[in-house]
């Protein structure tokens, strides 16, 4: 029984600090700053595509990192609980704003099959980043944009590594 508490906390704590990594947004900022000066609409693209691609590469991460394990199931379901929750008040707070309804956590999911599609289609990639940027530079409007492939890339392989050594921290990997 105390086995079955202490896992439960665990992938509750665990699920709670990867929810709070994934919408925080000083990664963004890392990210856009180095940037040249981009047009204010570019720049607001780029960062909320950014924040997306980092809950998906968590999203991911969990997957990737913890396909053999008994946790797996539950803690994915609990990171995406609380990012659908989040979207969820999102959606409803710029509903207020402007005026118009946006499912934010719609748009999380369409992406997430984007990026998982292409890196299905390009199974000989080196390496999943090489797909991801690109990807990621289309989404904001220019596949053949450097600074858009590499700050998808960037972000990318940034949360896939800071995934992987949180989970190894916390002997779940």
């Amino acid at each position: 029984m105390d086995d079955i508490k202490k896992n439960e906390s665990k992938i509750e704590m665990v699920a709670e600090d990867l929810f709070n990594y994934a919408i925080d947004r000083r990664d963004v900022v890392n990210i856009i700053a180095p940037l040249p000066e981009l047009l204010d609409s570019r720049r607001a693209t780029l960062e909320h595509e950014l924040q997306i691609l980092k809950i998906i590469s968590i999203g991911w991460s969990l997957s990737f990192y913890l396909n053999d394990s008994p946790l797996k199931s539950e803690l994915t379901a609990r990171f995406w609980e609380s990012i659908h929750e989040f979207s969820r008040n999102l959606s409803q707070t710029t509903e207020l704003l402007i005026h118009q309804n946006i499912d934010f956590f719609q748009t999380v999911r369409e992406r997430f099959d984007q990026y998982l599609g292409e890196m299905k289609k390009n199974t000989d990639a080196p390496e999943p980043a090489v797909v991801i940027g690109p990807v990621f530079a289309g989404i904001c409007g220019d596949a053949e944009d450097v600074h858009g492939v590499m700050a998808g890339s960037r972000m990318f392989i940034n949360t896939v590594g800071e995934v992987k050594a949180y989970l190894q921290e916390a002997r779940l990997r």
